[in-house]
């Protein structure tokens, strides 16, 4: 399989693009990986299908008859899946997980390819070009754009791509914003 650079992933010891997209593919796989970051790497099989299963209903605590089915396909088929690619470590007999360092190839494409399937990218450029295009409706006097300010539009237009990148940062790398700069 060849990777994104063009070599074989797994001469390299890379996982590849396939291989990525398809653990990424299923939403429990995916909630699995984001509870284990949020716990720090590490957590039993157990909180983690708790953690999973209250995410997937929005209950807190979600439902017993939940909480069993996802602890079994995480017992049974995602954490071995997972395990096997190395992206983390799961302990059958101990019933422990912890994510391992293929995690990071992976968390770079959980932040590319979102859930709701645009891409971060393609929602900073229809904002830019939805700021571009009023911007020049407003220059050329379209009726009821051009009565607005143009400095008004400007600022909006900014402020929404700022919410936009906070919201990113923040929703898809769990950071607070910022906090690179103080740790």
């Amino acid at each position: 399989m060849l990777d994104s650079v063009g070599g074989d992933a797994e001469t390299n010891g890379a996982l590849g693009e396939g291989e990525i997209h398809d653990v990424l593919r299923n939403d429990r796989r995916r909630l699995a990986i984001k509870a284990l970051r949020d716990r720090d790497g590490r957590a039993s099989v157990r909180d983690l299908s708790e953690e999973v299963a209250a995410r997937e209903t929005g209950e807190d605590p979600p439902p017993r008859n939940k909480r069993q089915s996802v602890y079994v396909s995480l017992h049974q088929t995602h954490l071995p899946k997972l395990d096997e690619l190395g992206i983390l470590d799961y302990d059958g007999e101990d019933k422990t997980v912890t994510l391992a360092d293929r995690i990071e190839e992976v968390e770079v494409y959980m932040e590319v390819v979102p859930q709701y399937g645009l891409s971060w990218g393609e929602v900073y450029f229809s904002l830019g070009l939805l700021g571009l295009l009023t911007t020049v409706a407003a220059l050329v006097g379209v009726p009821g754009i051009s009565t607005l300010s143009l400095g008004y539009l400007v600022l909006a237009y900014f402020t929404l791509q700022i919410a936009a990148s906070a919201y990113h940062v923040y929703s898809q790398q769990d950071r607070v914003i910022f906090q690179r700069l103080f740790e």
